[in-house]
Parts: structure tokens; C-alpha cells; sequence
């Protein structure tokens, strides 16, 4: 009989200390979150007021400095009239992937990435996309008749681009009757 009395006080020990455990737990967790409400959520100011009153801070001195400006007596600004030009829109097309070729008498390499610009219609640019393989041979060809010393500098570029957009626009004129080409672009410029 006396074990049969010992075995319920040391479940019931187990129990009560989980329940004390388990409750000092949550009573912790709940003290913890009434003194982050307490602390932050009451008094936290909206945002969207403080900027509010930040812009019409703004507002109010800018108009007070245009106010003292239109009290002084120095001379008015005065603003000009844009000419009305004709202008064309502009049109790009970039061949995809880069050029890679050798110089002449060199044994560097050049690698570019190369876009052509127009302002003629979308022809001129249908023209480009659909003679692409023999496009891209010609510019191989005008790369690779340069020496390093002809790409040097932003003068050597120019007259690289040149020298493309005359060549482009030969080819063009001889596939389809006109080149259109006004620019080479290049995208990318590596001299290796």
C-alpha cells in the first residue's frame, strides 16, 4: 500500500511544476506585450501627417522667397521662346552580339558592339534587319582593314564609324537601292 501512495505524489509534482512553468511562461509573454503596446502603440505619430506637414513647410517658405524676389527691385527674369524646328525622330537598331576581329598588321584584336541610327523611316531599319549576314560581313571587313593606330583615341573611333557607315550604306544601296544609314553607334569598344 505504500507504494501505491508514493506513485501519485511524484505524477502530481510533475504536473504541478508544468503548470507552473507553463503558466509563468504565458504570464511572462503576456507582461512582455503589454509593455510593447504601452511603450510603442499608443503614441506613434502617422507618417503620412508628418510629411504632409513637412510639404507645406516647403511650400510656404518657397512661396515666401518668391514673394520677397518679386519685392525687390532688380531686374525681372524673363524666360525665351523655343523655336519651332522640324525634327525627325531618331531610330536605332543594334546588331546583336559583338565584332571580333584582327587589325591590320597587328597582333591585337578589336572586339565592338555596333548599333546604326536614322532618321528616315522603319524601311531603312527593315532594310538592316533582313541583310544582317551580309552587313555584318562588310563590317568584319572594314574592322579588320584598320590598324591599331587608326582606332586610337576618339578621332580614330570617328573615322571608324565613318568608314562603317559608308561601307553599310554602299551595301545597302547596292541590295535595295538606298542605304539610309546616318550613324554607326558603338555599344561596346575593346581593343585587346
Amino acid at each position: 500500500m505504500a507504494e501505491n501512495e508514493a506513485e501519485p505524489k511524484a505524477g502530481g509534482g510533475l504536473i504541478k511544476k508544468l503548470a507552473i512553468f507553463g503558466g509563468g511562461g504565458i504570464l511572462l509573454i503576456a507582461i512582455g506585450l503589454g509593455v510593447g503596446y504601452f511603450i510603442f502603440g499608443s503614441a506613434q505619430p502617422d507618417p503620412s501627417e508628418e510629411i504632409e506637414e513637412i510639404i507645406e513647410r516647403k511650400m510656404q517658405e518657397r512661396e515666401e522667397a518668391e514673394a520677397a524676389a518679386d519685392n525687390e527691385t532688380g531686374p525681372s527674369k524673363q524666360s525665351k521662346d523655343t523655336p519651332e524646328e522640324e525634327v525627325f525622330e531618331t531610330i536605332y537598331h543594334e546588331f546583336p552580339g559583338t565584332f571580333t576581329t584582327n587589325l591590320s598588321g597587328s597582333r591585337k584584336m578589336l572586339q565592338v558592339g555596333i548599333g546604326v541610327s536614322t532618321q528616315y523611316d522603319d524601311t531603312v531599319m527593315m532594310n538592316v534587319e533582313s541583310h544582317q549576314l551580309a552587313l555584318r560581313s562588310i563590317i568584319l571587313g572594314v574592322i579588320s582593314d584598320f590598324t591599331e593606330d587608326n582606332v586610337k583615341g576618339a578621332v580614330g573611333r570617328e573615322g571608324l564609324a565613318a568608314a562603317l557607315r559608308d561601307a553599310i550604306n554602299t551595301k545597302l544601296e547596292d541590295l535595295e537601292g538606298f542605304g539610309g544609314v546616318e550613324e554607326v553607334h558603338f555599344t561596346s569598344f575593346v581593343l585587346q
